[in-house]
C-alpha cells in the first residue's frame, strides 16, 4: 500500500500535464460558474471528472508521502561505515511523461486504459527492483538514495542496506528509522 502511494504521488506532475492538455483554452475567458450542478455550467475541461480526480488522487498521494517522510523521527543510532550514492533510474518515470505528449486524453478510453496498464506495469517493475522509494518528485525535494554499510550502535555485525536521506549522507554516527526495508536518515 505504501509503495502504491509513493508511486502515485510521483506522477503528480503527469496528472497536471494531462489536466493542462484537457483544458479548453478558448472557453477560459468565460465567467466561472459557481453552481457546478446547474445545466448552464460549462466547465472548460474535457472529461473533468477524470482530469480533476487524477490530480486530486496524485496530489493526495504526494502529500501523504511528504507527510510520512516529515513525521518519521529517526530514533536508532547507527555507525555508517560506507556510503554509495545510487543514482535514480529516471527512465521509469520519464517514459510516461513522453507518452503523455502522444495525444492521450481521458476521452479516448482505449488509449487511457492502455496507458493505465503501462503505469501498472511500471509500478510492478519499480516495486520489484526496489526503486519505488526514489522518484523524480523526491529528488526535486532534495532526497537521495544510498547503498550503505553500517553497524548498529554497540553492535559488531556489519549490515548493508538502502538509505534515503534528505541531502548528503556522511560516514559516521547517524540516526535512522526504518520504513519497509529502507533506512530513513534526517540531518
Amino acid at each position: 500500500m505504501t509503495a502504491a502511494v509513493v508511486f502515485l504521488g510521483s506522477y503528480l506532475p503527469l496528472s497536471l500535464i494531462f489536466l493542462a492538455q484537457s483544458l479548453e483554452y478558448d472557453k477560459l475567458d468565460g465567467a466561472f460558474c459557481w453552481n457546478l450542478s446547474a445545466a448552464i455550467c460549462d466547465l472548460p475541461i474535457r472529461s473533468p471528472i477524470f482530469s480533476v480526480a487524477m490530480v486530486v488522487a496524485t496530489l493526495s498521494c504526494f502529500m501523504i508521502t511528504i507527510l510520512a517522510l516529515h513525521l518519521i523521527r529517526p530514533n536508532q543510532t547507527v555507525d555508517v561505515l560506507s556510503v554509495k550514492y545510487i543514482p535514480s533510474d529516471l527512465m521509469n518515470y520519464t517514459l510516461p511523461y513522453i507518452v503523455s505528449f502522444m495525444s492521450i486524453d481521458y476521452q479516448d478510453i482505449g488509449k487511457f486504459v492502455g496507458f493505465s496498464v503501462f503505469l501498472i506495469w511500471m509500478f510492478w517493475i519499480s516495486y520489484r527492483s526496489g526503486q519505488i522509494i526514489m522518484n523524480p518528485v523526491l529528488i526535486a525535494l532534495g532526497w537521495r538514495l544510498y547503498e550503505i554499510e553500517f553497524k548498529f550502535a554497540g553492535g559488531e555485525a556489519k549490515h548493508v542496506g538502502r538509505g534515503l536521506s534528505r541531502g548528503h549522507l556522511q560516514i559516521g554516527n547517524a540516526r535512522q528509522a526504518t520504513l519497509q526495508d529502507i533506512q530513513i536518515f534526517k540531518p
